[in-house]
């Protein structure tokens, strides 16, 4: 939620009112970007009443747009899995049974509150290369979710058909290189790797990368294949898991990150803010990262994810795309790159998905 819409709301209205009225109200109790919340479950009016007025307070009574009205919001990274009654139909790859709650109802509930248009969903671990679950929530939902599959590097290379058949037949639109499922001892350029990376760019479908140990494991073999094959759009989810430098190694990677922007080809996924943050919500620290990957990629190559379900636990899912707002305040963003950080970015990546009336 922009932060116009928090102070035009009925709820903050209210907050603000409550702290006009009485100032002392909030003055034994600072906000700080350290606070972070935790649910398991539909929070209590009175605890949902004091988030909203803790908005309000960092928001601030400035009601400078910060997104354009017509813009549509785009989720670019969640995952969904199989309810328990779902399982049944769709099982959990054994090992990866979720311990979050991640259906399709239960995201769409948050998307409706949050006004969230549309959402890339990535296949989640839980199902690993069972597709057959995003794929019935692809179907039934065309005009909201398009799909990412998630790459097999089986060494036979039938993950290269597999890639195949879900592009063409299903509205799975991006792929997931998840460099710990390769061969032990192999790298994403291995031969079955660089076959698959290069099939991704002729079906014209970004490959997405998670480098959740650390990009700097994993810079060499990035660079080498956007290197050897430039038509393959690259993703970098959760801005290469690059957490606010503190010491050599985090500094190190956060340079690794922007030096990447020198292929044109190299998007970044500034999602999963709880995972890179060194603080809580809203995550205020992000605000330098944030500035510098714009600065160095555009606007228009940098887009906003959740990682619904995970964020629910962390803050909240309307939570998750307020703090951007937050946070790109602090970065002196413009209303023009906010526009494509939280939606124009995602939808020129996926033209003819979620078009506006």
């Amino acid at each position: 939620m922009a932060p116009h819409e928090l102070i035009t709301s009925g709820r903050v209205d209210m907050a603000v009112t409550l702290r006009l009225t009485n100032p002392l109200a909030f003055s034994s109790h600072p906000l700080t970007s350290s606070v972070r919340f935790r649910r398991s479950k539909p929070i209590g009016s009175v605890i949902a009443f004091f988030r909203t007025v803790k908005m309000a307070a960092i928001v601030g009574s400035d009601q400078e747009t910060t997104t354009s009205s017509t813009s549509r919001v785009i989720d670019s990274h969640l995952h969904i899995w199989a309810s328990p009654q779902e399982a049944v139909t769709y099982p959990y790859f054994p090992g990866q049974e979720p311990t979050l709650t991640g259906d399709v109802d239960f995201l769409l509930k948050n998307m409706e509150e949050a006004r969230v248009d549309g959402a890339l969903i990535v296949q989640p671990i839980n199902h690993k290369f069972d597709h057959s679950l995003v794929t019935s929530v692809l179907k039934k939902y065309p005009l909201k979710f398009v799909g990412c599959c998630l790459a097999n590097p089986a060494e036979d290379g039938s993950g290269i058909k597999q890639l195949e058949n879900l592009v063409l037949e299903s509205n799975y639109r991006a792929v997931r290189f998840n460099p710990y499922l390769w061969p032990s001892g192999q790298k994403m350029t291995n031969a079955v790797g660089k076959a698959m990376f290069s099939k991704a760019g002729e079906l014209g479908v970004p490959v997405g990368f998670m480098c959740m140990k650390g990009l700097d494991l994993h810079i060499a073999e990035i660079e080498e294949l956007c290197t050897e094959f430039p038509k393959t759009v690259v993703l970098l989810d959760h801005a290469g898991f690059c957490k606010v430098p503190e010491n050599g190694e985090a500094k190190l990677a956060y340079t690794q990150l922007m030096k990447l922007s020198r292929f044109p080809q190299v998007y970044v996924k500034f999602s999963a803010l709880f995972r890179i943050s060194r603080t809580g919500f809203p995550y205020q620290d992000l605000s330098p990262l944030l500035s510098q990957v714009v600065s160095n990629f555009g606007a228009n190559r940098v887009m906003w994810g959740s990682d619904f379900p995970f964020v629910v636990l962390e803050c909240g899912y309307k939570e998750a795309k307020e703090a951007v707002s937050i946070i790109a305040k602090q970065a002196s963003l413009s209303s023009s790159e906010m526009d494509w950080i939280l939606g124009k970015t995602v939808m020129q990546l996926f033209p003819g998905q979620w078009v506006l009336p």
